[in-house]
């Protein structure tokens, strides 16, 4: 075979550094919507590619599909498809309009009798997914699905009759939580650090953290991860981090570590990069596919959290 002058990893020497190291992986590897989203978010790129690259998973009936989210496979609308897409017209700061009307006459049509959103519609039944991602007739509503995309919503004072009630159902799964893992309290904290009433956000926040910090639910010391056992259900090593829940400086979730807590937390998020250029998926893992696609998102999630914490990534 001719040598092309490709290569699949990354140049190491200046003035290759972490910025740069994870361009090639996020050129080498990802959709094009994370190669839109990446050069928004760090080379100057505009809003608009990003958005005709996402209308591609977008459905008739106002939600997203296409493993938008690259655990559920197939092309029907779902929860979880609908709240990336959300994340990603925040990003680029258009997540108003017709836009978000369609998307909340879609969030309706799905949600359940208590307002709420199920993790996983039925609708999903038929087409390939992760093994750990069950499919009822008739799913409950989940803080999990519902409270980033409230807070979302919220945090773009978007109103819609929806919001209502799925708005209670948040502060209901919020301040009633005692038993709880990652994931729903990231959730949480997606809800909170956005819900109007600002007051009442802090008060259940502040309770929040000592649930985190009483049952362990963060590894605050990555030397010493015996301390903090993974949540049931996880895959081995699936801990979470103080910089998982305070995404930036000015969450909630920030007031509950101390300066040192944080700054080894992100110290340990900066040296997971990998050789390859990206961030590794601490999450179960079930098809190469699925896994290759989610890690760019991962990828440049990671160095959002790291700049808005002012730290160097070039």
């Amino acid at each position: 075979m001719a040598d092309t002058g490709a290569a699949p990893l990354p140049p190491t020497s200046p003035p290759y550094g972490a910025l740069a190291r994870a361009e090639w992986f996020v050129r080498l590897t990802a959709r094009v919507l994370e190669q839109h989203l990446f050069a928004h978010h760090f080379r100057g790129g505009g809003a608009a590619p990003v958005e005709r690259a996402l209308d591609a998973y977008r459905n008739e009936d106002g939600g997203y599909g296409h493993a938008l989210e690259p655990d559920l496979r197939g092309p029907v609308s779902q929860p979880l498809h609908t709240a990336l897409a959300l994340r990603v017209m925040d990003a680029v700061g258009n997540c108003g309009g017709r836009r978000a009307e369609d998307v909340c006459r879609y969030l309706t049509s799905v949600s359940t009798a208590d307002g709420a959103l199920p993790a996983v519609h039925p609708s999903r039944r038929g087409y390939p997914a992760a093994p750990f991602v069950p499919v009822v007739d008739d799913p409950p509503g989940e803080l999990l699905a519902t409270g980033p995309v409230v807070g979302l919503l919220h945090r773009n004072a978007v109103w819609h009759a929806w919001l209502f009630r799925a708005t209670d159902f948040c502060w209901q799964s919020v301040e009633s939580l005692e038993k709880s893992h990652p994931y729903e309290i990231e959730a949480a904290v997606a809800f909170l650090d956005h819900a109007p009433d600002r007051a009442r956000a802090e008060a259940a926040a502040s309770r929040l953290g000592r649930v985190v910090r009483e049952q362990r639910l963060a590894a605050l010391d990555p030397d010493d991860l015996d301390a903090c056992p993974v949540a049931p259900g996880y895959a081995p090593g699936e801990h979470h981090f103080p910089h998982d829940y305070a995404r930036t400086p000015r969450s909630l979730a920030r007031a509950w570590f101390t300066d040192e807590e944080m700054a080894r937390s992100l110290d340990f998020l900066a040296t997971e990069q990998r050789e390859d250029g990206g961030w590794p998926l601490r999450r179960r893992q079930w098809a190469p596919g699925p896994s290759l696609e989610a890690r760019p998102m991962v990828t440049i999630e990671a160095l959002r959290t790291l700049v808005a914490y002012g730290r160097a990534v070039d």
